[in-house]
């Protein structure tokens, strides 16, 4: 098929929707027909047949739902996808018109497969939290529960609705869990709050519901794998002080295939928010991949002894909407005489949205959680999660509530302390005992412009207008190291540190581990309001004008610029006993 033919028939489709019987036919086109669909269909329009069919624009280019799927949909079909993405982040038109027990590919190992278990283990109950979550995917978690869970040992599903305002999480749901419980006698429940009260509080509700042995607490935009349920009741009829996560599996927002993830330990870092760890090496030598492993923290899918999560305190309910519970629980199993681990033989998959659609910004509740956390958990290290804040610790600001039953539940634990913790469960968290100054940086001259960490990948700080998220985020320390960034203090992950490289203009960053291997220029002698010089080469951090609305940030000869940091700390980090921490 000549080249020109070819793409004039493709852009005659493009400019708008019209019938390939309306494009003017030819022998070569008709002999070549399979090269044009194939074409168009390269072009995401959907042209099944040649004649009479109509070529669909694709209406939402730019949307990440239509990056890999959707080619077929008519144009009308494409705006209430959209629509429900937008509402939901994942692809809820997809979701409807799947299989609610569709097979999923079993991601175990070919060593988790072969493993076998004991019959008489305990009984399961699966807490499901939702709130405004699709209908088909509540449904969907339930069947692959129903389905890949031994009835003999599922006692329960408990839904718990943190207050959904979907018409069709009411009358229509409260039918289906009949027609579940008519096939299932009693096995579905539903707990619905009267108003909303968070991630936290809905788990909670769960717990309190729940009756068998062991209870697992789920989102509700999940399926699990085959022989999910079996790794965690066998652990915890092992050691019932054992809290316990599968291994999550990515459910892509936009086509819902089932993607494997690695196995991985579960972490956190000092603004308490999850991620993951490599595998402790102490797993490694074991040899046996079904072996469970040593977790930090716990993500947001957990399983525990009902008693045991009771007598440890469950959940701390005085925290708000969404995280920092993940954490908080991980803290209280290790210090007050339990334990966290992964299983490797137990997979869920997990609904990966594209966009949180609901409370979009959650700092707020975020800081206010993890303060929590700080005061009650972490003792003289609790100023590393104001620093990764950028809180003032005198006076943050943030209301963190009343924390007191969470610390005479400590004391009647009779709890470690986070020193013990950080040393022996955590060690790849690092701990900066001499930071004397930090948050945004302001010149003198020109205040409403803070040093940045600038674009990335790149390795050259700029000044740019004060915004105070991490990126403009620096950390002073009394050796002399000044940090640029958000605080990673992890090892592994290193924070990046200002260095006068001594020849031109310009300042870099450099991974501060690396600058202290090389001996590169990384200590400043900076005071609050004086100027930032360097002590290798004695030359001034200063910013120059070049012209009346931008400005650079330049190492030169010192002319009497100064330098305002943030927030200072007064005494801590000086002494003798936390720096021994170290």
């Amino acid at each position: 098929l000549p080249h020109l033919v070819h793409e004039d028939v493709v852009r005659q489709c493009q400019k708008s929707s019209l019938s390939l019987n309306n494009i003017q036919s030819s022998p070569l086109i008709h002999q070549h027909s399979n090269l044009i669909v194939e074409r168009f269909n390269s072009h995401r329009f959907s042209v099944p047949f040649l004649y009479g069919t109509i070529v669909h624009r694709l209406l939402y280019p730019d949307s990440p739902l239509f990056k890999q799927w959707g080619a077929d949909l008519r144009e009308e079909e494409q705006t209430v996808a959209q629509n429900l993405f937008l509402s939901y982040g994942y692809n809820v038109y997809l979701s409807d018109h799947l299989p609610l027990d569709r097979p999923i590919r079993d991601t175990r190992s070919p060593s988790c497969k072969m493993k076998t278990y004991p019959k008489d283990l305990p009984t399961l109950s699966v807490v499901l939290i939702f709130v405004n979550e699709a209908l088909s995917v509540i449904l969907r978690a339930i069947t692959s529960i129903i389905n890949r869970t031994p009835s003999h040992l599922l006692k329960e599903i408990i839904l718990v609705d943190d207050y959904s305002s979907n018409d069709d999480l009411k009358g229509t749901l409260e039918t289906h869990i009949k027609n579940y419980n008519a096939k299932h006698p009693g096995l579905l429940k539903i707990v619905r709050h009267q108003e909303t009260k968070g991630l936290t509080q809905a788990r909670i509700s769960g717990w309190e519901a729940s009756t068998a042995d062991v209870v697992a607490i789920l989102d509700a935009h999940i399926e699990v794998n085959t022989a999910w349920a079996e790794p965690i009741l066998s652990r915890l009829k092992e050691d019932r002080t054992v809290i316990v996560s599968p291994v999550f599996d990515n459910i892509r927002f936009a086509d819902f295939e089932l993607l494997q993830y690695g196995v991985a330990a579960d972490g956190f870092d000092w603004a308490l928010w999850c991620l993951y760890e490599d595998l402790p090496a102490e797993w490694y030598a074991l040899e046996d991949e079904t072996a469970p492993i040593q977790s930090p923290s716990i993500m947001g899918i957990l399983a525990a002894d009902r008693k045991f999560l009771g007598e440890i305190g469950v959940l701390d309910s005085g925290m708000y909407i969404y995280g920092g519970e993940n954490v908080e629980l991980g803290l209280r199993a290790w210090q007050c005489g339990g334990r966290v681990e992964v299983l490797p033989c137990s997979r869920v998959g997990h609904v990966e949205r594209a966009h949180k659609p609901y409370l979009l910004n959650l700092n707020v509740a975020m800081k206010r959680n993890a303060l929590r956390v700080a005061e009650v958990w972490m003792d003289d290290y609790k100023y590393m999660v104001y620093f990764a804040w950028n809180l003032p610790i005198e006076n943050p600001g943030i209301d963190f509530g009343d924390v007191s039953s969470r610390k005479q539940l400590r004391k009647k634990l009779n709890c470690k302390g986070f020193d013990w913790y950080i040393k022996n469960i955590y060690p790849n968290l690092i701990f900066l005992p001499n930071i004397v100054g930090y948050g945004t940086m302001k010149n003198t001259l020109k205040e409403d412009i803070c040093i940045d960490q600038g674009p990335v990948p790149g390795n050259t700080p700029i000044m740019y207008p004060c915004h105070a998220y991490s990126s403009q985020h620096i950390f002073y320390h009394s050796t002399g190291e000044m940090y640029v960034g958000g605080l990673r203090a992890r090892r592994n992950t290193a924070d990046r540190c200002l260095i006068d490289p001594g020849n031109g203009d310009l300042p870099v960053l450099e991974q501060c581990d690396t600058a202290v291997n090389k001996s590169l220029n990384l200590h400043w002698d900076f005071t609050q309001g004086s100027a930032v010089i360097n002590r290798g080469t004695k030359r001034c951090l200063e910013i120059t004008a070049d012209n009346p609305v931008s400005y650079r940030l330049v190492m030169r000869t010192c002319t009497g610029q100064r330098w305002n940091i943030q927030h200072t700390v007064k005494d801590w980090g000086k002494t003798e006993d936390r720096e021994q921490k170290t």
